[in-house]
Order: C-alpha cells, then sequence, then structure tokens
C-alpha cells in the first residue's frame, strides 16, 4: 500500500472514531491508537483551545455517554496531501451532521493534520481545525 493509501486509511479512521449513527458505539480510543503519545490538538475557531489526547477525548465520551449526541458523523470533502518521505501534511474540508441535546445539526469546517511514519505505521502528530459557523 503506498503511503497515501496509508494515510487515507489513518484519516478516514480518525474521523470515523465519533460515528455513531444507527445506535452503534464510537470507539474514542481509537483516536489514542492514531495519535502519537504527546500529540497536540488544536481548535483555531470559533475559540481557539489546544488539547493533549486526553483532554480532547474527555469532553467527546461524556457527551456521547450522556446521549447527548446521536447519529453523529464527520467525513473529509476535500483534501490535499504533501509527504515527503517520513513526514506527511494533510489540509482538507469537512463536513459533519448529528443530533445535540435533541437539535439535528449539519456543519463543516477546516482541518490540517500533521503524520509522522514509525515503526508501526503511519500517525497522526499534530491535528488543528477550524469550524465554520
Amino acid at each position: 500500500m503506498s503511503s497515501k493509501a496509508e494515510i487515507d486509511v489513518v484519516t478516514a479512521e480518525f474521523f470515523g472514531a465519533f460515528d455513531n449513527r444507527g445506535g452503534r458505539g464510537a470507539d474514542l480510543d481509537r483516536i489514542r491508537r492514531l495519535v502519537l503519545p504527546g500529540g497536540v490538538i488544536t481548535m483555531t475557531g470559533p475559540q481557539f483551545t489546544v488539547y493533549t489526547v486526553d483532554e480532547f477525548i474527555e469532553p467527546r465520551r461524556r457527551l456521547l455517554a450522556e446521549g447527548r449526541l446521536v447519529e453523529f458523523s464527520e467525513w473529509e470533502t476535500t483534501e490535499r496531501t504533501d509527504i515527503a518521505v517520513d513526514i506527511a501534511s494533510r489540509f482538507g474540508e469537512y463536513r459533519k451532521s448529528g443530533v445535540l441535546d435533541g437539535t439535528p445539526f449539519e456543519g463543516g469546517g477546516t482541518k490540517t493534520i500533521q503524520f509522522v511514519r514509525t515503526a508501526e505505521g503511519w500517525r497522526i502528530a499534530a491535528f488543528a481545525w477550524y469550524d465554520q459557523p
């Protein structure tokens, strides 16, 4: 499998970690498998926030466990991936939809993901996103 194909798989797994459509359980622990220990996750807007992996997962785990977020999914709509040997950068747009606290919503934004190739394959070193209002 090519590096680009491997990165496509990791990216799809990352987006799919929160999918809970049709009553299926989201796999938030997948984030720990995909992001390197010490990886940085940043939301640039509408409110700038920097997370560790656990800080990123925990509020989302609560939303899902409390049943406040259901029928959620998000997916890439465009992407550009640049690869230089063992490092890669992906820049793209995404859409999302679900039901939060009983209210259906749709949205999207821009994400950038920095990858490194490890002995176990491509992993996420840093991830940043901006949700479009």
